[in-house]
């Protein structure tokens, strides 16, 4: 149930879908791999566009990447891209598409690596420790910082696509990993 009468980070007001996603997902530390790389494929098929236009589309893109299903995904054919270019639900970039599919490919090999994503992620976290930053308005709050540049220079090293350090670092906060809510918003430090 959305209430209106609360106080929330002001980007979150404009529509439902935001106000829902704002108090139900933002912010809060995910540990679980799939939901990891859900964020990770809504997030490089952001990169370009607002955040809104990919909430809208979730749901295609569930349906379109098998559930976000790491392996399956990892999987996907030259065929199935094309079918994929013909799916208006989701954003019909070819580049998009392919480096879905190859990141996952990459997301597997790290999980791997590091017995899953969330530790490799966490591994650059001071501590392992969320980041709780204290932002008072939205102006303040940076694009990028040394956490995402580090991250994103890695995740490229290791072929990443579509995850440069400004989409890292939305990353981080729709994860949790990094919080970024306003000091005002009743949703600072929930979890």
């Amino acid at each position: 149930m959305i209430r209106e009468s609360i106080n929330r980070c002001s980007w979150s007001t404009t529509d439902p879908l935001y106000i829902k996603y704002h108090d139900e997902e933002w912010g809060k530390e995910v540990n679980d791999d799939h939901k990891m790389f859900e964020f990770l494929v809504l997030e490089s098929a952001q990169a370009g566009l607002s955040w809104i236009t990919i909430l809208k589309r979730r749901d295609a893109y569930r349906d379109a990447f098998a559930g976000f299903d790491a392996e399956k995904v990892a999987q996907m054919t030259e065929q199935d891209v094309e079918n994929l270019m013909q799916n208006s639900g989701i954003i019909r970039n070819r580049n998009k598409i392919k480096s879905t599919i190859t990141n996952a490919q990459h997301f597997l090999a790290v999980q791997k690596e590091f017995g899953s994503f969330c530790n490799y992620l966490r591994s650059f976290l001071p501590n392992g420790k969320p980041v709780m930053n204290h932002w008072k308005t939205l102006s303040e709050i940076p694009a990028t910082t040394p956490l995402s540049d580090a991250i994103s220079k890695d995740m490229k090293k290791r072929g990443f696509k579509f995850f440069g350090s400004t989409i890292c670092y939305a990353h981080l906060q729709a994860v949790g990993y990094v919080n970024d809510h306003l000091e005002d918003c009743c949703f600072k430090y929930k979890q």
